[in-house]
């Protein structure tokens, strides 16, 4: 299957990339810098040089390939607008095509669950950083209609090859010697190896039309996730207050402050299979790394 691929040279999309490449498919990724391109080029892939802003170039990407991954706006409130302009442009070019169409979106759309475990059926209650996506969600699985095989896929807190909030904890660890997070950590995060997340990219590729796939494994309370970045580090983990967190980080802090539990049981039943350490095997791991050359 020839796959085009928004954010393919990013954080997910690299792992993305790879994992498609390994289950046999072709890739065509966007790249917006020489650098990104030479990444793309080193890993096997085609090449389509453009951005998220350029409507021509994506439907160009879309209308050439036969299934589209959307991996390419993963932040805050700030590509609101960059985000659904590209959706709508991709489904657009993809309308009767009954082409699979994976949009990536993020549990924090679910916002606070506290106890109660929330499946891919349970209500929308997002962060005011991501409130915006509920509306794109419910244009790619509305234009499922359209004839799209449209799949929605929620990350939970991504971490691994020493990225994600972890992968930050841990450099902040070295640099300044103290590990943050916000409130009092009791919170819990629902992590997800970002090559365990990969392999569900691929399978939901196969995934019928409308398909809502929740990407988290067990949550962790946040202080204990913390801990182990500051014990690897030879720092000290240390609360951050919510107000104070927010005065520096806006509406982010209220994200990072959300206490989630999440269900995967529908891509559990597409066959995935989370393999990859646990977030606190991973940095107990950069513990030993750092004991090791120490």
């Amino acid at each position: 299957m020839r796959v085009f691929v928004t954010g393919a040279t990013g954080y997910v999309g690299t792992s993305v990339v790879q994992a498609l490449r390994a289950a046999g498919h072709d890739v065509t990724g966007l790249a917006r810098s020489d650098d990104a391109a030479a990444k793309l080029e080193a890993g096997g892939c085609a090449v389509l040089r453009g951005a998220l802003t350029d409507a021509g170039g994506l439907a160009e990407g879309a209308r050439g390939a036969d299934a589209v991954i959307h991996a390419g706006a993963t932040g805050g409130a700030d590509q609101a607008e960059v985000d659904t302009a590209a959706v709508d442009t991709m489904l657009d070019a993809l309308a009767g095509s009954g082409k699979p169409f994976v949009y990536t979106s993020g549990v924090w759309v679910l916002g606070a669950t506290g106890d109660d475990v929330a499946d891919e059926d349970a209500p929308l209650r997002p962060a005011a950083l991501v409130a915006w996506r509920a509306e794109v969600e419910r244009t790619v699985t509305d234009a499922a209609a359209r004839g799209i095989r449209t799949v929605v896929l929620r990350p939970g807190v991504v971490y691994g090859r020493g990225g994600g909030t972890p992968g930050t904890w841990i450099a902040a660890g070295r640099k300044k010697g103290v590990v943050r997070y916000v409130g009092d950590g009791s919170q819990r995060w629902p992590f997800v190896h970002v090559d365990d997340l990969a392999e569900l990219y691929v399978l939901a590729l196969g995934a019928p039309a409308g398909t809502v796939l929740n990407a988290a494994g067990p949550s962790l309370a946040v202080h204990a996730a913390a801990q182990a970045a500051a014990d690897a580090t030879g720092a000290r983990a240390e609360a951050w207050p919510l107000e104070d967190a927010r005065a520096r980080l806006g509406a982010y802090a209220d994200a990072l402050a959300l206490d989630q539990r999440i269900g995967a049981e529908r891509a559990r039943a597409l066959g995935w299979r989370p393999s990859r350490p646990s977030v606190l095997e991973e940095l107990r791991g950069e513990s030993d790394t750092s004991s090791a050359s120490a």
